[in-house]
């Protein structure tokens, strides 16, 4: 499967844009693995002489050469998910070249993306500086969550969060950090205006005697933030998470929502989780409460909301493909939300975890482990 070649399934009409250049990646890969060389100005010409303007726009021809350069950087990274305990195995190969360990090369190929800090510009500004919880750490202008701008006050409409796409729909997640004193009443302001129901939450509110995220929501009864109005009404102790149902009232217009507070535990900020199931169990929790309500976008955050909220969406996603699929692709999960929010899954241990959660669900789900 040719990495970045989305548009294969995109419906093709006249049969000579996407379809041509589909053709000529297709074409320059098996010429690559056969004489060591690509040719795409002559391969275009040729085709074009057997149907006219096959490859039409400069866009696309330019696309080719960007997907072929992907290709030669990265490889093919899918898998089969019964192909999945034999590439752990390679991965680990504690005897690779130069001995570096499979996977650490492969992580390595991620970080050197480059992070495209021209596209931080409101972040940046000095109004919105101090609303970043981390610095290095600041949404894209171009995914940015944006808020009404609240009347006669300039850089309101500023949250550090990203929409980030999900396996079946765009915009799916809401990748945030935990809120700050000040930002505790954008962060539920985006709640609701955003017609969110669900909540992730991946950190403790104190890690190695650090703040890492403000208590949003009340102990009991409710609490008042601005136009908001949070009331608890049910609080659940699962297994490797807890549940609590909130009320969120927005006071001018007396509106409520119902939102569920998914919190899991046992994720140190240095470290991962002790083993995979609580993962799993936590994702289908979630799924679930999205099908009952609607799949408005769901709110993942940590505290810097780019590590561990990177780890939560790339399962999220890489599970979703394998229960569709039978296939996953870890790393071109993981680089697609790195091009959405900065330093998504932060650590090798960390991508690592991401394999091991698959390899873990194909286990207890066996059924899985036949797919072909």
């Amino acid at each position: 499967m040719i990495p970045v070649l989305f548009l294969m399934a995109t419906t093709v009409i006249a049969g000579v844009g996407r379809t041509g250049t589909f053709i000529v990646i297709d074409a320059m890969i098996d010429m690559t693995h056969a004489e060591q060389k690509v040719d795409v100005f002559g391969f275009v010409t040729k085709i074009r002489e057997q149907r006219s303007q096959l490859v039409q726009t400069d866009m696309q021809y330019s696309f080719i050469y960007q997907a072929l350069l992907e290709y030669f950087l990265y490889g093919d990274t899918e898998l089969d998910v019964s192909s999945l305990e034999g590439h752990l195995l390679k991965l680990h190969n504690t005897h690779a070249p130069l001995d570096r360990v499979g996977l650490e090369e492969e992580f390595r190929k991620l970080t050197n993306m480059r992070i495209m800090k021209e596209n931080m510009r409101t972040g940046n500004l000095p109004a919105n500086m101090k609303k970043n919880r981390v610095l290095q750490i600041i949404p894209y202008d171009f995914n940015r969550v944006i808020l009404s701008m609240r009347r006669g006050q300039e850089f309101t409409d500023y949250i550090n969060a990203s929409f980030i796409d999900g396996y079946r729909q765009k915009d799916y997640f809401i990748a945030t950090q935990g809120p700050l004193a000040h930002t505790v009443q954008d962060f539920w302001r985006m709640a609701w205006e955003w017609k969110c129901h669900s909540i992730v939450m991946l950190t403790e509110l104190q890690e190695r005697e650090q703040d890492k995220c403000l208590k949003y929501w009340p102990s009991e009864e409710s609490v008042t933030y601005g136009d908001y109005t949070v009331e608890i009404k049910a609080d659940t102790l699962c297994d490797a998470f807890s549940l609590k149902d909130l009320v969120l009232t927005y006071g001018p217009e007396k509106q409520t929502r119902t939102i569920r507070h998914f919190h899991f535990h046992g994720w140190p900020e240095i470290g991962i989780p002790a083993d995979g199931k609580g993962m799993i169990d936590i994702i289908a929790a979630v799924q679930r409460q999205q099908q009952q309500s609607g799949n408005n976008p769901i709110v993942v955050h940590c505290s810097a909301g780019a590590g561990r909220t990177g780890t939560f969406i790339a399962l999220s996603n890489i599970l979703e493909r394998v229960k569709a699929e039978g296939l996953l692709d870890v790393f071109q999960t993981v680089k697609s939300l790195r091009m959405q929010r900065p330093h998504m899954v932060q650590t090798v241990e960390q991508y690592d975890f991401c394999y091991r959660v698959v390899q873990d669900f194909v286990d207890i789900f066996s059924d899985y482990a036949n797919f072909k």
